[in-house]
């Protein structure tokens, strides 16, 4: 099948050397002149724009778009959907609100062109392990991408079937759904990624009680000096806590115990923010994940305001005096 991939940054880049492999003729683009030849020259369909990508597909055309949320990805759809016709798809691979989605699907719509939405997760593993993909958008277009999404989803691979799982269809075991119509493919990706940030966060504050085990608060007798690679590695081993993200955890530790080289400023892409908000909206409760989304705030700062007032207040009510300032005063 033929594939326009707007975008050749990491995801990008892999989806389409996948996608090749796979037998797929690629039509790329990207600000970057270098990045578009660098793939040529791994047998993809160089353009120098929007409008000789667009002019390179075969009708119906379907144009991949992998670039940043927020302005860059409105942008390209705008441009995409003015220079494209009716029957054409407009895929949106990043990491899009989903009530942008929504929005952007009725633009399209208007002109007769389909929009498709697919949140995607595999980053920088994907080109080997393939994606998992949840898409959101008409049937009809779907349907006709059906070989695409195959080829990039990960396949069954060695993972033993789900109990019952053979009595339903469906292609979920492959790695790849459809959700339902425009706009849910990044909705349940997007809670996908406030899940993963409560995830993170638990795992990281187990393995900080582990490290501070040796603390010179705890009696002698219950102070440990644990190997936390050890640890990872062995919980990665028929373990109820077992994940991918615990292997990768299992990896950093292996390459640096204390990591040294992580200063612990953790960002956000901005999906634990828009999960916590479908949550409000929905008045569901969701503790862990706001907690987590919290601590990673609380990562880019030093002593914020509120943790001088916490301190000015227990010195007030009870001569608490914080220990930094007990050390100098001695």
């Amino acid at each position: 099948m033929q594939l326009g991939m707007v975008g050749l940054g990491r995801m990008g880049a892999n989806m389409t050397r996948r996608l090749m492999r796979g037998g797929h003729t690629m039509v790329v683009s990207d600000l970057s002149a270098d990045a578009v030849k660098n793939i040529a020259g791994e047998g993809a369909v160089a353009s120098s724009s929007l409008d000789d990508l667009v002019g390179k597909l075969n009708v119906p055309r379907a144009v991949w778009i992998m670039v940043p949320a927020g302005d860059p990805t409105e942008k390209t759809v705008q441009a995409l959907a003015g220079c494209m016709q009716a029957g054409d798809t407009i895929i949106d691979g990043g990491n899009s609100y989903f009530k942008d989605d929504v929005r952007r699907s009725k633009i399209c719509a208007a002109k007769g062109v389909h929009y498709v939405d697919v949140g995607t997760s595999g980053g920088v593993w994907g080109i080997e392990r393939g994606y998992c993909m949840m898409i959101g958008g008409p049937k009809e277009a779907v349907k006709r991408l059906d070989p695409i999404f195959k080829t990039l989803a990960p396949g069954r691979g060695d993972i033993p079937r789900t109990p019952g799982r053979d009595k339903m269809g469906g292609t979920a075991e492959d790695g790849y759904i459809h959700c339902g119509p425009s706009g849910s493919g990044h909705f349940v990706k997007m809670v996908h990624n406030g899940i993963e940030y409560g995830m993170m966060q638990a795992y990281a504050e187990g393995f900080d009680i582990f490290k501070n085990a040796t603390s010179k608060d705890l009696p002698e007798e219950i102070r440990y000096d644990l190997n936390l690679p050890d640890i990872a590695e062995v919980w990665r081993r028929g373990s109820v806590v077992s994940s991918w993200l615990l292997d990768l955890t299992a990896m950093a530790l292996v390459e640096n115990p204390t990591l040294a080289e992580y200063s612990g400023f953790v960002q956000d892409s901005g999906e634990g923010r828009w999960t916590i908000q479908a949550a409000i909206d929905e008045a569901v409760p969701a503790e862990v994940l706001t907690a987590a989304l919290y601590t990673r705030f609380r990562s880019r700062q030093d002593h914020t305001f509120a943790e001088k007032m916490l301190s000015a207040m227990r010195q007030k009510f009870g001569g608490h005096v914080e220990p930094k300032a007990a050390a100098k005063t001695k």
